[in-house]
């Protein structure tokens, strides 16, 4: 028995200690193959799943270094049984290949011929395949490579899918490698993706995800359609390239609501692509409308439905998925895993903090308190109309105007998710308000503006959560959130992690009404950050208004 800081437990939970010593390192080691449950002070819980750990097998990492990471740092002997199971888990990644067969193509083969058996024996799987070639080896029909993957995930054989690409457009694409120079991590994960073909990269937002999806575009020297959460980040990836990369104007179109170009870079937001008239997607025929060499997802855990069903079609494509977080909300990661392509490169948060990439960040929760007529008011509400009374609880107007007035040399980001409690913030702050019905030009007009230090103080709904260039905000304030979302609290803390001029830390305020749901939801959305090393202060709304907190 050691004095390690993790106990390992034979339900597959993991119990760090926080406060130990070896806690840092210890959360470092296991970020790649854990997922983290719940993060209250003291103990955090992770749980080992097989979709984590077939991505870190994915990643390079096999279950030798996984069940070392386990004995090492665990203070209590590890169950027995769990390193088995981690060992056979993570040797179902693999056993199942997909393969270019010299005279057959596309073809599923396996190590183990009782694999295939079984998953032959699916109902799922079945339809998916064509004759059998031999014992080990059977025809996928190439249209069905991605539903196949999707299929053999959920039955817990994860294929590993080796069956190459298709180079698509030949199109040259440089980099501008005279005024600037990638960071390390970046060209880092931009190779671990060209190696392994297709799959994800997860980066911190601010970190420049943007720049590793130029340097794939350069290994690829191929058209490249790139996928967006809406125009102004279409714009902002169009601004990117023209200042990163050998490409002009003439070759980067736009396809969103206002354009519809399609050029050797293709820049397509989701909405317009997911638009639906008479029951289909007329919009999706751009994946086919040139012959793709590289398409890129950018915050891939966003990407919807329909685009996921495409994708399935368009296996033979290299696929480039960009996100900050592998959460999904909708708990479809599997989806990401199969048809994006495993987890390629990824970066702790408080590494790239450390090299200066990123600013440091001091996460303050400030409780308020609903007065007693509307406490009473939240106890009698039915469930469904009681977040938004509590996240839109009075108090958090008072509290967010003395947060402002604290913080008189930055600039600040006010996020809200009721349009009615954006615009009273906007009026008592006296500050312009971006919310979706904000035409895109004003959007730009306003971040701008914001930008070069004309405005101060921004008021925005969840529209700024994704893709938003914001490197001068120095402070963000959320006063509501869409209820427990761990990949909205990741992306608004994003929002202020570009690093400063002068060195100073960012500050990230969220304004929470205790003994409500509100509370509860914001412990959920803090678990992701907790994963990441950043850990929440809390001080009460009688110390806001007092100025006695410590903002330095």
């Amino acid at each position: 028995m050691t004095d390690g800081p993790l106990i390992v437990q034979s339900d597959k939970t993991l119990l760090l200690e926080v406060d130990h010593e070896s806690a840092a390192d210890c959360r470092k080691a296991i970020a790649p193959f854990a997922e983290l449950e719940r993060a209250p002070e003291h103990i955090h819980t992770y749980r080992l799943t097989p979709l984590g750990l077939w991505n870190a097998r994915a990643a390079g990492h096999d279950a030798e270094q996984v069940i070392d990471t386990l004995l090492r740092y665990s203070r209590y002997p590890v169950p027995h049984a769990l390193l088995i199971d981690v060992a056979e888990t993570m040797a179902r990644y693999g056993r199942l290949q997909l393969n270019n067969h010299p005279v057959h193509g596309l073809v599923l083969q396996s190590i183990d011929a009782a694999v295939l058996e079984e998953v032959l024996r699916s109902k799922k799987v079945t339809p998916l395949l064509g004759a059998r070639v031999d014992e080990t080896t059977v025809v996928v029909h190439p249209s069905e490579r991605g539903h196949l993957k999707q299929a053999l995930v959920k039955l817990g054989w994860p294929a590993e899918d080796i069956a190459g690409y298709v180079d698509g457009e030949r199109h040259a694409i440089g980099l501008e490698a005279t005024a600037w120079q990638p960071r390390p991590y970046q060209t880092e994960a931009a190779e671990g993706f060209w190696h392994g073909g297709s799959g994800v990269v997860v980066l911190p937002c601010g970190s420049g995800k943007t720049i590793v999806g130029a340097l794939a575009m350069a290994l690829a020297q191929a058209t490249t359609l790139i996928l967006v959460t809406n125009t102004v980040a279409a714009r902002q990836w169009r601004d990117e390239l023209l200042r990163r990369t050998t490409l002009t104007a003439d070759e980067i179109g736009e396809y969103s609501g206002a354009r519809k170009e399609i050029r050797p870079v293709t820049i397509a937001t989701y909405q317009v692509m997911t638009t639906k008239r008479q029951g289909i997607y007329p919009h999706l025929e751009v994946f086919d409308s040139r012959d793709w060499g590289l398409i890129i997802y950018d915050e891939v855990h966003l990407l919807p439905a329909p685009i996921f069903r495409f994708t399935a079609d368009i296996q033979s494509r290299r696929r480039l998925g960009l996100t900050a977080t592998l959460v999904r909300e909708d708990g479809r990661e599997s989806d990401v895993f199969s048809l994006i392509g495993p987890k390629r490169y990824d970066a702790p948060w408080k590494d790239i903090e450390n090299q200066g990439y990123i600013a440091p960040a001091d996460c303050i929760e400030v409780r308020v308190t609903l007065p007693d007529a509307d406490r009473m008011t939240y106890a009698m509400a039915e469930p469904e109309d009681r977040y938004r009374l509590s996240a839109s609880a009075p108090e958090k107007l008072r509290i967010t105007e003395a947060i402002v007035a604290r913080h008189t040399d930055d600039r600040v980001l006010v996020i809200g998710q009721y349009l009615d409690q954006i615009a009273e913030l906007g009026e008592h702050l006296e500050a312009p308000v971006i919310t979706g019905e904000t035409p895109v030009r004003e959007r730009e007009r306003l971040f701008e503006a914001f930008r070069s230090g004309d405005v101060r103080v921004l008021v925005v709904s969840k529209v700024a959560n994704f893709s938003v260039d914001l490197p001068e905000a120095g402070v963000a304030i959320q006063v509501s959130g869409t209820f427990g979302s761990r990949q909205e609290e990741a992306q608004r803390l994003g929002r202020v992690l570009r690093p400063k001029a002068d060195g100073r830390s960012a500050h990230f305020y969220s304004i929470v009404t205790r003994d409500t749901v509100d509370a509860d939801f914001a412990q959920h959305r803090q678990r992701f950050l907790a994963e990441q090393g950043y850990a929440y202060r809390i001080i009460d709304a009688d110390d806001v208004h007092a100025g006695t907190w410590d903002v330095s």
